[in-house]
């Protein structure tokens, strides 16, 4: 079993609507930055064609910047890298080559059961507890829409399980356990979200709070997991072992690059590890 606590945070379904309130809080200052350089100008040189120019150039490189910086965009660049990387046949694939197989994943020696709901026989767990942090200080109230949550604890979970070929209909060994650098790109659902007019934790979700030595005084959170469950269908990315006539997908041995992605301007991220996508909703 593996446990990816320091994993990547997995995509959300997010990502194609509007921009996030942590790129505004990022893009308006640099915006307010670029539009008093450009005043500068305008009043030193006298030049509007020139100040429209440059107010123009700083907004397109903040908004270049800010949609780069922001940590979901990481997981978007994979995403897109690992749908455009082309299907592999595990007949005629060679030992050591990067393969991405699509198919029906079954447990090994070795379940999961996701730590909230209770799930039994997954291959992949992760939950995620996010809780609100009102800061000391008394910002503008668009300032204090900036990171309102805090992640405050998250377990994440795999463990070597089989996967069968839907094309060739070849079953191959998973290597996601055992200490393997895994990069889940796996849907979290929310599953409790406690507002200010009802902050009361319900005795699961307290019982689930003392079992892992977290406060279960009443306040805001957010709790949201996500699995992998035996029968689902998902991706898998790594590098094939052929060994002793069994074949293994294991955790490529350095890191991939997902290149420049100029339809969704974004920037070549480096990734580590071996890739599960799934984006079946659980539950």
């Amino acid at each position: 079993m593996n446990d990816l606590s320091a994993a990547a945070a997995a995509p959300r379904r997010r990502d194609c609507g509007p921009v996030p309130a942590p790129v505004a809080c990022v893009l308006a200052p640099l915006l307010l930055a670029g539009l008093a350089i450009s005043l500068f100008i305008l009043v030193v040189v006298h030049n509007a064609l020139l100040f429209i120019s440059i107010l123009l150039i700083s907004a397109l490189v903040a908004a270049f910047l800010a949609w780069n910086g922001a940590s979901f965009r990481r997981n978007a660049a994979v995403l897109s890298f690992v749908d455009r990387f082309p299907v592999s046949d595990l007949r005629t694939a060679k030992d050591g080559e990067l393969v991405k197989i699509t198919g029906v994943a079954s447990c090994a020696d070795i379940s999961l059961d996701a730590s909230y709901e209770k799930v039994g026989h997954c291959v992949y767990t992760s939950t995620l507890l996010h809780e609100y942090k009102q800061p000391s200080w008394k910002p503008a109230k668009a300032i204090s829409q900036c990171f309102p949550w805090n992640l405050a604890y998250v377990e994440r979970f795999t463990t070597d399980f089989y996967i069968t070929d839907a094309t060739s209909g070849v079953r191959a060994l998973v290597k996601a356990g055992y200490s393997s650098k895994v990069f889940p790109l796996v849907y979290e659902n929310m599953l409790i979200k406690t507002t200010s007019l009802n902050r009361e934790l319900s005795l699961t979700l307290k019982n689930w709070l003392d079992e892992r030595h977290l406060s279960a005084e009443a306040r805001l959170l957010r709790l949201e997991e996500g699995y992998i469950k035996e029968g689902s269908s998902l991706t898998v990315m790594g590098t094939l072992n052929r060994k002793s006539g069994v074949l293994m997908i294991v955790p490529p041995s350095e890191p991939i690059s997902t290149g420049c992605i100029f339809q969704k301007f974004l920037l070549p991220i480096v990734f580590d590890g071996l890739v599960l996508r799934f984006s079946e909703q659980t539950g």
